[in-house]
């Protein structure tokens, strides 16, 4: 089993489906076996809050997909900083099972993957 964590650092709902093709990956690595871990930075990290909704133009809600994976057992963390500074809903909380986190433990799973992957 490898130790695959993934980074997302765009906007969820940015027009393109960037994200959508990333978190189904994270769904299809960790269905197969693989330990995944997720890391929110810059404006992704509005994909852990219950405000973000899909707009009424996009078929999937990515925060939704965010929180079955959470519910599956896959760790995600949250840039605190990046919680303050970025995305549409700045300083707003995050959901259950979404840890506020640090880029010192980012650097720690970045050292303790075997692949990075980022979107």
């Amino acid at each position: 089993m490898k130790k695959i964590l993934i980074i997302y650092n765009q906007n969820p709902y940015d027009g393109t489906d960037v994200t959508w093709n990333g978190l189904r990956l994270a769904e299809t690595l960790h269905r197969n076996g693989q330990s995944v871990r997720i890391f929110l930075m810059n404006d992704a990290v509005d994909m852990a809050r219950d405000e973000c909704n899909p707009p009424v133009t996009y078929d999937q809600d990515l925060s939704a997909m965010l929180k079955g994976l959470i519910k599956s057992g896959v760790p995600v963390k949250v840039c605190g900083t990046c919680m303050a500074r970025c995305g549409v809903y700045k300083n707003r909380p995050y959901f259950e099972g979404a840890e506020k986190s640090t880029m010192q433990a980012l650097s720690e799973w970045v050292i303790d993957s075997d692949q990075v992957l980022t979107f």
